[in-house]
């Protein structure tokens, strides 16, 4: 499965976060053909891709996307999903135009109250059977 994420995008989320939670089900429903992977921050992969990226100077953040070798944090996380998303979606790539000053400001607004506005979970999600192979579990 590692070498699988070479090619594909990897969603690290907050798998205690219910919007982090909501989004990794929305991606799933929308992502047709089946791209994306999914792997929770408490996970020991998630702990490891943490890791490599607080090595390089930025900071572990509630949703990372790895694509193509490159960590992908905050605003830009979710605007690269949206263009990988297709369809649609990918018509909200049109933010990466904002400064990511901006963008990372309200990303992060969001992100400090998330757990307030949406919940936590006591525990992360658990996929479906049929939904296994695109969760990134050791």
């Amino acid at each position: 499965m590692i070498n699988d994420t070479l090619h594909r995008p990897v969603l690290f989320f907050d798998g205690e976060c219910n919007l982090c939670n909501g989004l990794v089900q929305f991606i799933i429903r929308h992502d047709v053909a089946g791209k994306f992977l999914f792997a929770p921050l408490q996970s020991a992969t998630g702990r490891d891709a943490m890791k490599r990226l607080a090595a390089t100077g930025a900071p572990p953040d509630s949703v990372v996307l790895l694509y193509r070798g490159i960590y992908h944090t905050r605003s830009a996380a979710a605007l690269h999903t949206a263009r990988l998303l297709g369809g649609f979606w990918k018509v909200f790539y049109a933010g990466i135009i904002i400064p990511p000053f901006i963008r990372d400001s309200i990303y992060n607004f969001i992100a400090a109250r998330r757990y307030k506005w949406f919940g936590k979970r006591a525990t992360c999600m658990i996929p479906t059977p049929d939904l296994q192979q695109r969760f990134i579990s050791s």
